[in-house]
């Protein structure tokens, strides 16, 4: 699995596990991550794919390098997805491709 797929199964579990915010985004701490079993199973470096989805903007939270224990109620933020504009939508063709 290459790190843009292991980024979007992360988005995926952090929904499954995570709360639902006003704003869209979800909220879950690294325990709750770190001590999943499906996720133990999924994710071979579960931190590494939690900094490559910071990296890319798509969650935040506090630090550079979580813990297990130390970090455990460090939360996770994954940012809500922006809804497409009626703009972008129209300018998007059947295959999916934007056009320009």
């Amino acid at each position: 699995m290459n790190v843009e797929e292991e980024v979007e199964r992360l988005k995926e579990e952090i929904k499954r596990l995570g709360k639902i915010q006003d704003d869209g985004s979800y909220k879950v701490t690294f325990g709750v991550l770190f001590n999943d079993d499906k996720c133990a199973n999924i994710f071979e470096a579960l931190v590494g794919t939690l900094r490559a989805a910071k990296k890319r903007k798509i969650l935040t939270y506090d630090g550079e390098l979580l813990l297990q224990g130390v970090h455990d109620n460090v939360e996770i933020t994954l940012k809500p997805t922006p809804t497409p504009t009626p703009a972008a939508v129209a300018a998007t063709t059947a295959d999916g491709i934007l056009k320009k």
